[in-house]
């Protein structure tokens, strides 16, 4: 006698179908990025007029070198008080952080994700072959999460 299976019949999984789970389908692509021999008060008039409270620095042709973020003004802001010098003559290049953490364009969100649980970062550039396309954010993922479907999450 043969064993019968009372699990019933199977849903039809649709071939081709797939739900967008890459860095590149949620990333923003218009980004305000500044350049490392631009003025701090450009960039501080920028994050008073734009709702951002940071950007990418850029080399020619989208080459990141750095990143510039409000917390780097303030620091600079607060050290210029203490030892009672002025900023408005320095440059980008000697408030950004260089030691920027990136996301390749083809990782998926779900990589996202853990870099954003392991570190206070609210934002991630996105690099494909070496150069910058766009920026993805906390809000960017939990977005995607939103959009997948139910058979990704649950049976």
């Amino acid at each position: 006698m043969g064993i019968k299976s009372f699990q019933g019949a199977r849903q039809v999984q649709k071939e081709g179908i797939k739900e967008a789970i890459l860095v590149s389908d949620y990333m923003t692509t218009t980004l305000i990025t500044f350049s490392p021999d631009q003025s701090i008060m450009e960039v501080m008039e920028c994050f008073a007029n734009h709702p951002i409270s940071g950007g990418p620095v850029l080399k020619d042709k989208m080459e990141l070198v750095g990143i510039v973020s409000e917390a780097d003004c303030m620091k600079q802001i607060s050290e210029s008080r203490y030892f009672n010098l002025p900023i408005l003559d320095k440059s980008v290049a000697s408030f950004m952080s260089k030691e920027v953490e990136t996301i390749d364009a083809s990782a998926s969100i779900f990589d996202a994700a853990a870099i954003f649980h392991k570190s206070s970062r609210r934002r991630l550039p996105v690099l494909k072959e070496g150069k910058l396309v766009g920026q993805i954010s906390r809000k960017d993922i939990v977005i995607a999460a939103l959009k997948l479907s139910s058979q990704q999450w649950k049976k």
